[in-house]
């Protein structure tokens, strides 16, 4: 039996709205920054960021940005002097969490964000199975994927296989306040971890069960991975070009949307407890999230009939609304309305455009989407994109490059989201990570803790 606890050494407070932000390194992003925006004045000792105020900046950029850095300031000073669990949003709950690889444990990183105590369990020697998915890895030789959904964790190694082992974990169980698995269905009710066994000895305890395709019936034994349920929950048959083969996502969208639905599920049966004191079950799949996230694609099947097909980056309701080639790069245009589209005619030099029949309603754009965007990519062509996409958010048109992820970042701080935090980690150094987008006034997400390290590893000890 192997039971060896790992708690973050250090527990120093990172600002609700980040630290250092790495320096800017794509052309791309610098052009945008230029024509698009400027950077934040409010910077922090440890806060670079190499755009300053240029002309071609959204109208009122600057005193906007102005406005956020005051306001989080303000966030940023309560989270500084918030201890965890005294008046964070969900101290002192304590989470244990079973979850691997993705979808649980970011639902669990959620929750620790914002104060709740997460007990991540590992097995011993192994760990989470994303502590070996790389490359990418860090300067330390730790892969990255593991890090992004681990943060504001302690972690645990404790053989399941043994009876000291089990005893340790109904032990944890009976004090914790949720629990998050998400193994194969029967695993944990084969270790008298299952809901029924563990709500006799903890009424409230708020069981969270994630699976692929459902805890029962003949959806049980399907492996749950991301790309399988892309395939058959038919997000592939809607991704990618019309004549081109069917298209995963370029993330695990699965996976994300179900720890989204899994917190959402967890804070609503934590509101009944507090209402009755009674615990409940949660189960979150990976397929009924997905079916549940195709919204106005999915109603267009249950309601209409229509089997959407591929439209590449099109949307099946409104145009212009997709990519289009400019004299240099291409430009995405979001049109979703007649008053935009007047305006996008104005800046392009043709207002006349608006007035076509063809194109003067945003149905009659759909049915004509073919020369409409024969005419807007001849118009284009005068002009590189980082210009239009200037010109044309000055008048309040939805449009902008395609970004790589680099590009992306610098955008974010450019315009002043502050999109990263670094965390201290056991030993020194810090590490970078992607911010939480909640920003609640009173009771901030804090940044505790690195993505810990495992447990009776020769780094940790």
């Amino acid at each position: 039996m192997s039971i060896t606890d790992t708690a973050p050494t250090s527990k120093l407070e990172v600002n609700a709205s980040g630290a250092a932000l790495a320096p800017a390194t794509s052309r791309q992003a610098k052009a945008q920054t230029t024509a698009i925006a400027a950077s934040p004045r409010r910077l922090t000792e440890n806060r670079t960021i190499g755009a300053k105020s240029r002309q071609g900046a959204l109208p009122g950029a600057a005193d906007a940005k102005d406005r956020l850095n005051r306001y989080f300031s303000k966030i940023e000073e309560r989270a500084a002097n918030s201890a965890p669990g005294h008046d964070s949003a969900l101290g002192p709950l304590k989470i244990l969490d079973f979850s691997r690889v993705l979808a649980g444990p970011f639902a669990t990183m959620m929750l620790a964000d914002f104060g709740a105590e997460v007990t991540k369990v590992e097995r011993p020697g192994v760990g989470d199975e994303t502590r070996s998915w790389g490359p990418p890895y860090d300067e330390r030789g730790e892969a990255t994927y593991f890090q992004s959904v681990n943060r504001n964790k302690d972690s645990v190694a404790i053989d399941m296989g043994s009876a000291e082992g089990l005893a340790e974990l109904r032990r944890r169980a009976r004090e914790a306040d949720v629990l998050v698995e998400n193994f194969r269905p029967g695993l944990m009710a084969s270790k008298g971890l299952d809901h029924e066994t563990l709500r006799a000895e903890n009424p409230g305890l708020v069981y969270c069960s994630i699976t692929g395709f459902g805890g029962s019936g003949a959806g049980a034994e399907l492996p749950g991975y991301d790309l399988l349920v892309q395939a058959l929950a038919g997000l592939m048959s809607i991704t990618g070009d019309p004549e081109g083969e069917p298209m995963k996502v370029g993330v695990a969208l699965v996976d994300v949307l179900s720890g989204l639905f899994a917190t959402v599920g967890i804070l609503a049966a934590l509101r009944h407890r507090d209402r009755t004191g009674a615990g409940q079950l949660v189960e979150v799949d990976l397929f009924s999230a997905l079916l549940a996230a195709l919204v106005n694609q999915g109603s267009a099947y249950t309601i209409a009939g229509v089997v959407p097909r591929r439209l590449g980056n099109r949307h099946p309701s409104i145009s212009p609304y997709e990519v289009y080639a400019t004299g240099a790069g291409e430009l995405v245009l979001a049109v979703g309305n007649d008053r935009q589209f007047a305006a996008l005619c104005e800046v392009l030099g043709a207002p006349d455009l608006a007035a076509d029949p063809r194109f003067a309603t945003n149905s009659a754009r759909v049915e004509n989407r073919e020369p409409l965007g024969a005419e807007l990519e001849r118009l284009l062509a005068a002009r590189p994109a980082a210009e239009w996409s200037a010109a044309l958010l000055a008048r309040r048109v939805p449009a902008g490059q395609v970004n790589d992820l680099g590009a992306a970042f610098e955008f974010a701080a450019a315009i002043g989201l502050a999109p990263t935090v670094e965390i201290p980690r056991e030993g020194g150094g810090t590490v970078s990570l992607t911010r939480n987008p909640i920003r609640l006034s009173a009771s901030p997400a804090t940044y505790r803790s690195a993505p810990p390290l495992l447990p009776g590893t020769e780094r940790e000890e």
